[in-house]
């Protein structure tokens, strides 16, 4: 089962006792300061939860799942998401 955007926020607004719309504006701000950081080529890391970072993907070859041609596929950026040590832990059902 997976916890959508709007499941998060009223969560969130229920533990921290702010409204869903609140909770909702940080949310915004904090993914608009992730993708900035993030395009600019910069880590984030909250330590012991976890780290994002972009990573660099070198130019290749691959191949047409229809015709089976050989293309060139361009270099690229993708993202690395990393889990810290509190992230991990919680999903074994430990403590930290």
């Amino acid at each position: 089962m997976a916890m959508n955007r709007s499941e998060l926020v009223a969560a969130v607004a229920e533990k921290s006792g702010n409204s869903a719309a609140a909770v909702n504006g940080v949310l915004d701000a904090v993914f608009e300061v992730f993708a900035s950081q993030v395009s600019k080529g910069e880590k984030i890391t909250i330590p012991g939860w976890f780290s994002v970072e972009r990573t660099n993907r070198a130019a290749r070859t691959g191949r047409n799942p229809r015709t089976g041609e050989a293309i060139e596929i361009p270099a690229g950026h993708g993202v690395k998401l990393s889990a810290g040590s509190k992230l991990k832990a919680a999903a074994t059902g430990e403590k930290k």
